[in-house]
């Protein structure tokens, strides 16, 4: 990636987090193109959709999202704000005693964000985790099929939508993809569905029971914790895709054990799930497995449930009440 001289302080800013996150990015006539930190940091291979470019007149670095995630969200992913995009951002300030002005302090939402992606930065660097590298699998030579897919159903049992696991023969092995299709009352037609969780009726009836919670990266993982007789969920589309809207069904849950996936879109991944459970769960934890990259490489190398392991720095923070509830409890005695 070039880095053009009359580019301004944004543009600095805003690609080396990219970079530092996702890898360098690649020249394209307007575009510097860059792998999406939302949608795009699940290890696989994708065709960068994520573009950046500076506006000299604005003095603003541009980002934008050709597959339509969110500026913000996508700032939000690599420790960023949407007034880094300006070199210098107007600012906005708050009358304070004495009738001198000073520019507001980051909001508590912000100061968690940004406690998160510390947090996330230091366990990445504990573990010595890499940026994922795609393999070069040559040219394909065979047809796309479907795998398996994976029936995602709303909490009184009724069918959503589903996610489809693809794969195509390349010349040096397999290259996975997923698709979504969502279930219109009568066919299936391919679009996108409701963020809810997979295996959402059993996972309302574990919170409702009190029962431990694993929420995995995928639904092949699930699938697998369920047959080892534990209750687990994902989001659709893997890594960096879950909400708030997906948490809300796990609040009130007794325990749930985030499992991240041992790279860094899965410590990322598990860093956001924790952050929006912290606080409406009884506890959280967040572990990783004993031998591999995932929990079904964990459970294929014989080891148990009981012998995940800690992530650092996340697992440490997310299983202490937030501060409130620190409070609170003190008040009650």
């Amino acid at each position: 990636m070039t880095h053009d001289p009359v580019q301004g302080r944004s543009w600095q800013i805003i690609t080396s987090a990219l970079t530092a996150r996702m890898g360098p990015g690649r020249d394209r006539a307007r575009w510097t193109l860059f792998l999406c930190p939302v949608h795009e940091a699940d290890g696989h291979h994708h065709n960068p959709s994520l573009g950046v470019r500076y506006d000299p007149a604005q003095e603003k670095t541009i980002v934008r999202c050709f597959a339509h995630c969110d500026d913000k969200d996508v700032l939000d992913s690599v420790g960023l704000k949407v007034r880094d995009m300006w070199d210098r951002p107007p600012e906005r300030s708050q009358q304070h005693a004495g009738g001198q002005r000073r520019p507001p302090g980051p909001s508590p939402t912000q100061q968690a964000q940004q406690h998160r992606v510390s947090l996330v930065d230091k366990a990445i660097d504990y573990a010595r985790l890499e940026i994922p590298s795609k393999p070069d699998l040559g040219e394909a030579i065979g047809a796309t099929e479907n795998v398996c897919s994976y029936v995602y159903r709303r909490a009184d049992g009724h069918v959503e939508g589903a996610i489809n696991r693809m794969r195509t023969p390349h010349q040096h092995g397999d290259r996975k993809s997923f698709s979504q299709t969502r279930w219109n009352g009568t066919s299936w037609e391919p679009s996108g569905f409701a963020p809810i969780p997979y295996r959402l009726p059993e996972v309302a009836e574990a919170v409702q029971a009190g029962r431990e919670i694993y929420v995995c990266e995928g639904e092949k993982d699930v699938q697998r914790a369920f047959k080892a007789g534990q209750v687990a969920t994902c989001n659709a589309m893997g890594a960096g895709k879950w909400t708030d809207a997906h948490a809300k069904w796990l609040h009130g849950a007794g325990r749930v054990i985030v499992v991240a996936d041992r790279d860094r879109p899965g410590y990322l991944h598990a860093a956001k799930v924790a952050e929006t459970l912290h606080g409406h769960v009884g506890e959280v934890r967040v572990l990783q497995a004993a031998a591999g990259k995932d929990l079904s490489d964990h459970l294929d190398a014989g080891h148990g449930f009981g012998d995940l392991e800690m992530v650092p720095y996340l697992d440490r923070h997310y299983r202490q009440p937030r501060p409130q509830q620190q409070r609170s409890a003190t008040r009650s005695r």
